[in-house]
């Protein structure tokens, strides 16, 4: 897929495993994996860097191939919600630093296009959410508002 603000092709990410059985070497049964993707979210980690810990350190190549739940089922099973998606979270927090830095260093021209882009992607993944039922339809976003979202 092509990269949004650019001529280029995107950079490929990791390939997901192949079998949707459960592997010999996860030693882990589906309730410990499930009570560690509670602990780790309960430390403040997102649902994708739960995913990478419990590969790298624990060996589970994909959490709903051993529990037959993916991450986010599991987390809400709990009543562990986050306020926006993870994706749009991590948009935001780039605008809220790149605008932060805007505040110091107002001839910075090139930090103000890249602002514009940010917030162009915030806005287009917003409507999705909206049409997904994901946002709420009155759902606006506003950096101030939306900061304290996010600091949580």
């Amino acid at each position: 897929m092509a990269r949004m603000h650019s001529r280029k092709k995107g950079s490929s990410g990791s390939t997901r495993p192949a079998r949707l059985e459960k592997p010999v070497w996860v030693e882990l049964s589906s309730e410990e994996v499930e009570n560690e993707v509670v602990k780790l979210a309960r430390k403040g980690h997102s649902k994708s860097m739960i995913g990478v810990i419990l590969r790298d350190s624990h060996g589970v190549p994909l959490v709903k191939v051993v529990t037959g739940k993916p991450i986010s089922q599991i987390l809400k099973e709990n009543g562990i919600e986050t306020p926006l998606p993870e994706d749009l979270t991590n948009l935001v927090k780039r605008a809220l630093t790149l605008r932060k830095h805007l505040e110091t260093n107002h001839k910075d021209l090139e930090s103000k296009k890249g602002l514009q882009r940010i917030e162009s992607k915030i806005y287009r993944l917003i409507s999705y959410y909206k049409n997904k039922k994901v946002l709420a339809p009155e759902f606006k976003y506003d950096p101030e508002k939306v900061r304290t979202l996010v600091a949580r």
